[in-house]
C-alpha cells in the first residue's frame, strides 16, 4: 500500500509507522555531487502524526553527515526480517554500498530500496545537536508500507519479530499499601518527575508554563481542537486551559485561534510547531538516558504494564 504527497491518511501513516521494531533502518540521500548517500540507523522515531514528521540522529564523526547536512531530502527504510544482509552492507565503509542494487528515485532525486518493511521519503524541516549526534527532523511527504515482518536488533543479534496473540483485559486486583517506596503510585511518581525534570527546564527556558506546555503538546497531536476537547485532556493532570493562558499562547505566536465562544479551533502555528519538535528532542533525549542498561524485552514489557495501568485507572 502506498501513499504520497501532501493527503497522507494519519491511520495508515501510524500503520507504517508501527512496522518499526528496534530500529534497523537504512537512512539514504544524495550528497552535493550527486552521489547517493546510505548508512544503517538505529535511531527512528515518530514526532507527530499531523503533519507527519519523523526524526533520527547520526554521530558527527559519520563521513556521511556533510551529505545529510546540505542535503534537503532522505528515505528511511524499515528493513523486512530477510534484509539483514542489507543492513551489513550499509554498516560498512570504503564500499558502493549501491552496487548492483535495483533502486528506485524519490524525491530530490534521493535513492530507494525495495522490499521493505515501511519506507518514508521525508524532507528535512530542522537539524539539532544532541550531544556527540545531529538530530534530524524530516516532514514525511511520502512512504510505503508492505506487509512483511520487519528484522529486530536484541541483544546484540538480529531477531525476528513475531505478533502475539492479544492478551484479554482482566480487571486489577486489590492491593493494599503503605505510602513507601514499595507503594507503585510512588514509584511511578518519582520516575514521571524524574523524565520531566530536563523538558520542564526547556520549556521553562522558551517561556512557558506547565498548562502552556500541555497546551502545545496536545495540539501537536491533532489539528483544530475545540476548548473543551483541551481541556478535557488537561483535566488529567488538574490544568485548565483559561483565558489569561490563551493570550500568553497567542501573543507569543505558538497558536491560532478561529471562531467564537464554545466552537472557537485552537492550531499550531509554524513557530509553535518548531517548538514542539525542539521539546519533543529533549523527551526523547531524557528517555534514552533513563532506559539505558534495559534491553529490548525489559522496555517492551515495561510499556505494556504501564498501559495496562493506565488502562484500569482510566476514570
Amino acid at each position: 500500500m502506498s501513499q504520497s504527497n501532501v493527503a497522507i491518511d494519519s491511520r495508515q501513516f501510524r500503520n507504517a509507522l508501527g512496522a518499526f521494531a528496534t530500529g534497523v533502518t537504512i537512512v539514504t540521500t544524495q550528497d552535493a555531487e550527486g552521489r547517493d548517500v546510505g548508512l544503517t540507523a538505529s535511531s527512528f522515531n515518530s514526532v507527530s502524526l499531523e503533519p507527519p514528521m519523523v526524526l533520527w540522529s547520526l554521530t558527527k564523526t559519520s563521513g556521511s553527515l556533510p551529505a545529510f547536512m546540505e542535503g534537503e531530502y532522505f528515505a528511511v527504510h524499515v528493513l523486512a526480517a530477510d534484509q539483514q544482509s542489507m543492513s551489513d552492507r550499509f554498516s560498512k565503509r570504503g564500499i558502493d554500498k549501491f552496487e548492483g542494487l535495483a533502486l528506485e528515485r524519490g524525491a530530490g532525486d534521493i535513492p530507494l530500496l525495495g522490499d521493505c518493511s515501511a519506507r518514508f521519503q521525508c524532507r528535512t524541516s530542522y537539524r539539532y545537536e544532541g550531544g556527540d549526534h545531529i538530530i534530524f527532523v524530516g516532514e514525511v511527504i511520502a512512504f510505503d508500507h508492505w506487509a512483511h515482518p520487519p528484522l529486530a536488533f536484541h541483544g546484540g543479534k538480529y531477531a525476528k519479530v513475531f505478533p502475539c496473540a492479544a492478551a484479554a483485559v482482566t480487571e486489577p486486583e486489590d492491593v493494599s499499601s503503605s505510602f513507601n517506596k514499595d507503594y507503585l503510585g510512588f514509584l511511578l511518581g518519582v520516575a514521571s518527575m524524574q523524565l520531566a525534570v530536563p523538558v520542564r527546564s526547556a520549556w521553562q527556558a522558551m517561556g512557558l508554563s506547565e498548562c502552556g506546555y500541555f497546551v502545545l503538546s496536545v495540539l501537536a497531536a491533532g489539528k483544530h481542537r475545540t476548548l473543551a476537547q483541551i481541556n478535557q485532556i488537561l483535566s488529567l493532570g488538574e490544568h485548565h486551559f483559561d483565558d489569561a493562558e490563551m493570550d500568553r499562547l497567542v501573543t507569543a505566536g505558538w497558536i491560532t485561534v478561529e471562531g467564537e465562544g464554545v466552537s472557537r479551533q485552537f492550531d499550531l502555528t509554524a513557530k509553535g510547531r518548531e517548538l514542539t519538535v525542539k521539546l519533543f528532542v529533549q523527551a526523547k533525549s531524557a528517555e534514552q538516558k533513563a532506559i539505558e542498561g534495559l534491553d529490548w524485552d525489559d522496555l517492551a514489557l515495561l510499556k505494556g504494564l504501564l498501559q495496562k495501568i493506565i488502562r484500569n485507572t482510566r476514570v
